[in-house]
Parts: structure tokens; C-alpha cells; sequence
């Protein structure tokens, strides 16, 4: 699957690496690791495993869409929703990867959960706003 990723996105550099990641300043795609627990090699197109395979197609996904690294954590969120959209509709099914619902839901919570922790007022512990420069202000408390 990932030769067939390559041929079919020239345009975008594919590498391996820690962990799976859009960088849109060098168009490159970065393939991570999973656990060994996850069994790669199983059931999958080219020994890929089907996590493994939905992670890389989620980057590729990120690619497509244009994102770049973002200020705004919101839109950061964002970005997540619509390129696990974008695997669902057009790239699981043009690779035949069955669409796990579970999996992008349990990405995407890393992400709320992260968001609801930068956010939260140190403080207070209710939820700040996001300024232009990307830091954040209490209405409590500053």
C-alpha cells in the first residue's frame, strides 16, 4: 500500500519515522511506528495492518486538504475532523481499508483532551480563550 501511496502522490515525500505526521513546509509525509501489539501484517494489502494503513491514509489526507501548522488550536482540531472525514468518504475506500469509526474517534479524543487541558484556566480551572498570538487569556482571571 504505501509503494501504491507513493506512485499515487508524487508530489508528496514519504518517510518513516517516530511517529505518523504532515509537514507542509517540506510536502512530506512521515510514517510512524504502531505498537507490536497491533499486529502489522494483518489482513492488509502489502502486509500493512489496517491501524497502520488508516493512520498513514489520515497524513496523506492532511496533505490533500492543504493543511498547515496552525496558531489557532481550534482550527488544529478542525483540521483532525476533516482529514479523518476525507479517510472515510474517498481514501478508505479507494484503497479498500475498511473505516474504523472507533479509531478516528479515540484520535480525535487525544486531541479534545489536549485542547481541554491547554485551555483550562490554571486558576479557576474554567476554559480560556485563545488570543491572536496563539496564548491564551481567562475572562476570570486575567
Amino acid at each position: 500500500m504505501i509503494e501504491r501511496l507513493k506512485a499515487d502522490f508524487p508530489e508528496f515525500k514519504f518517510r518513516e519515522g517516530k511517529e505518523f505526521r504532515w509537514r507542509p513546509r517540506t510536502r512530506t509525509v512521515t510514517l510512524g511506528r504502531i505498537s507490536a501489539g497491533d499486529n502489522p501484517g494483518s489482513g492488509v494489502e502489502g502486509g500493512v495492518d489496517a491501524k497502520y494503513a488508516l493512520l498513514a491514509l489520515h497524513e496523506v489526507a492532511h496533505a490533500l486538504l492543504g493543511h498547515e501548522d496552525d496558531t489557532y488550536d481550534l482550527k488544529r482540531l478542525k483540521c483532525e475532523v476533516e482529514a479523518w472525514e476525507k479517510v472515510r468518504a474517498e481514501l478508505a475506500p479507494r484503497y479498500d481499508i475498511e473505516f474504523d469509526e472507533e479509531l478516528m474517534q479515540d484520535m480525535l479524543d487525544t486531541y479534545r483532551e489536549w485542547l481541554h487541558k491547554k485551555s483550562a484556566c490554571p486558576i479557576c480551572k474554567q476554559c480560556r480563550l485563545q488570543t491572536k498570538s496563539g496564548g491564551y487569556v481567562c475572562v476570570n482571571c486575567d
